[in-house]
């Protein structure tokens, strides 16, 4: 039996507490906060997005902008599959959306943090809150950890403290050797404080194309405008993959939104100048094409410099090819962004290349291992951080005794 360090009481600490505990070893958390699984809390508004439908290890890591190939391994041996057994086990059913994403049945996240709290109190894990760890100070075998209110010695640790915004945070795990990867904020909305597109606020689109200009970094994807720019998954998950590019324009940059995804220039064109031979005599704006809502429809025609009072006959090849830009390569200049605190996530963290993925112990100081966003890897939306929370607090958990 050994004593077993967990620090950071977020999903990743609690799963591998309980999985390291499952075998019989003395296992503390240590949290440095009141609050425990903060992130299961709000997760999907309260009601934990807890993995995705995608089953198929090949398909599912390209879900992780950063961490693809590491995430293999560890996936082979914790699945989304694995996820959905455990908790459902556990008298957590599970319910798959329309769009791959898998939520309690409850629509409750407490379901979720019932079980994993109950988990780790009938394995006997303690868990000690207000208790930052500032120091890991190897010592014999084992460890000491250091905290504000003194010291605890284990013979194992498993850092799950998550992603932070600062590098400083990291500085306690820098100590031991590790290299950080400078954080930088993912999943965040696009700020576009000087574009009238925020006037439409409320109007979403179910499916959009939206890339960044400059690059070849896209997505696709529901769109919401909102009172500070524009959201929605398309946004998310783009900021996702384009997390460090941002950071280095300083959140400056334009995008091209083609508002549906589907579009394709020469037939929208064609559609357009034959919806004029149609219907010449029908105003522009009493009709809005595409299924477009009528409200972002009179604000692209205006942006091509048409009135919606015009007759179609009026409306010349020049403005036709106004409003087919306007349509199919929508610019806004992103200035800025807006991440969620409760549930910010960052790029960066602990080098992969200083973690064995099998195990998920440091190759640099053996009887350390990491889990959950504390590493370098980070998912887009829909269920992802927490499946690679899950998955290498589990390796992580039952590697300890090697």
């Amino acid at each position: 039996m050994r004593r077993i360090g967990v620090i950071g009481g977020g999903a990743a600490g609690f799963f591998a507490a309980i999985h390291a505990s499952a075998s019989g070893n003395r296992v503390t958390i240590f949290e440095k906060s009141t609050k425990l699984l903060s992130k299961v809390k709000v997760s999907g508004g309260g009601r934990c997005n807890v993995t995705n439908e995608c089953r198929e290890i090949s398909k599912l890591v390209r879900f992780y902008p950063r961490g693809e190939k590491f995430l293999r391994k560890v996936f082979c041996k914790f699945s989304v599959s694995d996820t959905i057994s455990w908790f459902e086990l556990r008298g957590v059913p599970l319910k798959t959306e329309p769009d791959g994403r898998i939520f309690p049945v409850s629509d409750s996240s407490q379901s979720v943090i019932d079980t994993l709290m109950l988990e780790a109190q009938r394995f006997g894990v303690v868990v000690k809150t207000k208790t930052g760890i500032e120091e890991i100070r190897p010592h014999g075998e084992g460890f000491f950890l250091i905290s504000g209110s003194g010291q605890d010695y284990v013979d194992r640790v498993i850092i799950t403290s998550g992603g932070h915004a600062k590098a400083a945070a990291y500085d306690f795990i820098k100590s031991l050797g590790h290299s950080i990867v400078d954080p930088v904020p993912s999943l965040f909305t696009f700020n576009t404080p000087r574009d009238p597109v925020r006037s439409l606020m409320g109007i979403s689109m179910p499916c959009v194309h939206i890339r960044l200009e400059g690059t070849k970094l896209a997505y696709e994807g529901p769109l919401l405008i909102t009172h500070w720019g524009v959201s929605g998954p398309a946004v998310l998950k783009l900021s996702a993959y384009g997390a460090k590019w941002l950071h280095d324009q300083v959140y400056k940059a334009k995008a091209h939104i083609r508002w549906d995804a589907g579009f394709e220039e020469d037939t929208l064109r064609s559609d357009l100048q034959s919806y004029r031979e149609r219907h010449p005599k029908r105003r522009v704006g009493a009709h809005s094409l595409f299924q477009i809502p009528a409200r972002l429809w009179l604000f692209l025609t205006q942006k091509a410099e048409i009135d919606p009072d015009q007759h179609w006959y009026q409306i010349s090849n020049k403005q036709i090819n106004k409003l087919l830009e306007n349509l199919f390569r929508f610019t806004i200049e992103i200035d800025g962004k807006t991440t969620f605190k409760e549930e910010f996530v960052t790029a960066g963290g602990v080098s992969l290349e200083e973690i064995s993925p099998g195990t998920m112990q440091s190759k640099l100081v053996p009887g350390v291992f990491f889990a959950g966003e504390v590493i370098d890897i980070d998912g887009i939306t829909g269920g992802f951080n927490f499946q690679a929370a899950w998955s290498t607090g589990f390796v992580a958990g039952t590697s300890v005794n090697q």
